[in-house]
């Protein structure tokens, strides 16, 4: 089935960074003290909340972007490449006088990744006040910022990703009291439990429905009281990078279409196996009809949504 039975949807409002990538191959990430060499690197559109909003948009899902952006965003030809994708732009903050959010990523022969991250315009996200939303996720992005959105939203994913280690607990725990959904990958759920003072089964008993990644060995979805074991989709890994992205696009989509909780994470699982096809975050990811037909190979029929 394709997308034109969702035309009604709910809006998904995806806030955080839309960044440049620029993508480093290593020999092995350098220590203290320490120089690599680099083997090559290339320079990509993305930021882990536009890499969401494409993902959503080229499944043919309504989405929309929230996110501070700076005077170089549209001569980057990044903002043509969010439009010609249906991805709405309606909400950016514009500073003609800032840089856009730019990422630094290297990675070893082994997937080991490290990340130097400059905020360039995002760092006014915390002066701001957002509107109201319907359906918003949470991508990395100023935990302040984040914790208006969440207090002001009907319903609330979060994913704090790599940038957890810049949240006060106030903030953090401000936004998990309002959460819905949450998706750690196994280092941060441990992070969050530290940061909180509260136990996996504290955070389990807080939050609805709380999904894990562990890498090449799939995901986990809790929800009351019941665990779902998500396998990943087996493919040739060309580059990690924002594999964890896409499962979100394809799981939140896939929820806002009433697709049963485990279906949801074998989306997501289906859509990640694109992204990690090919360099860069949003270079191979699929159509609606493309991760079906992988995902029916692999799971068996896909049902229509409910």
């Amino acid at each position: 089935m394709n997308g034109a039975g969702w035309n009604m949807e709910r809006v998904i409002t995806i806030v955080g960074h839309a960044a440049i990538d620029l993508l480093f191959d290593v020999e092995n990430i350098a220590i203290h003290d320490e120089s690599q060499p680099i083997i090559g690197y290339r320079e990509y559109f993305g930021g882990g909340a536009a890499n969401i909003a494409i993902g959503i948009a080229r499944l043919g899902g309504s989405c929309q972007l929230i996110s501070a952006v700076g005077g170089d965003f549209e001569p980057s030809g990044y903002e043509a490449e969010l439009k010609a994708h249906g991805v709405d732009l309606s909400l950016l903050y514009r500073y003609p006088n800032e840089k856009s959010t730019r990422a630094f990523v290297f990675t070893d022969r082994e997937h080991h990744q490290s990340t130097y991250f400059d905020w360039g315009a995002s760092v006014h996200l915390k002066e701001l006040e957002p509107p109201e939303i319907d359906f918003v996720h949470l991508a990395t992005s100023d935990s302040v910022f984040n914790a208006k959105v969440a207090k002001k939203a009907r319903f609330v994913s979060f994913d704090p990703g790599q940038d957890l280690i810049t949240y006060s607990k106030e903030n953090l725990e401000s936004i998990l009291e309002n959460t819905d959904i949450l998706f750690t990958n196994r280092h941060e759920i441990q992070r969050v439990c530290e940061m909180t003072g509260r136990s996996f089964e504290d955070i389990l008993a807080m939050i609805d429905t709380v999904v894990v990644t562990y890498d090449a060995r799939g995901s986990v979805i809790h929800q009351a009281g019941k665990i779902m074991n998500i396998p990943v989709v087996p493919v040739k890994a060309v580059d990690p990078t924002g594999a964890g992205d896409a499962y979100r696009a394809g799981f939140l989509l896939a929820y806002v279409r009433s697709y049963p909780l485990e279906t949801c994470g074998r989306i997501g699982s289906t859509v990640a196996s694109f992204a990690v096809q090919s360099v860069g975050c949003q270079t191979d990811l699929p159509a609606w009809e493309e991760m079906q037909d992988r995902y029916e190979r692999h799971f068996g029929k896909l049902d229509a949504s409910p």
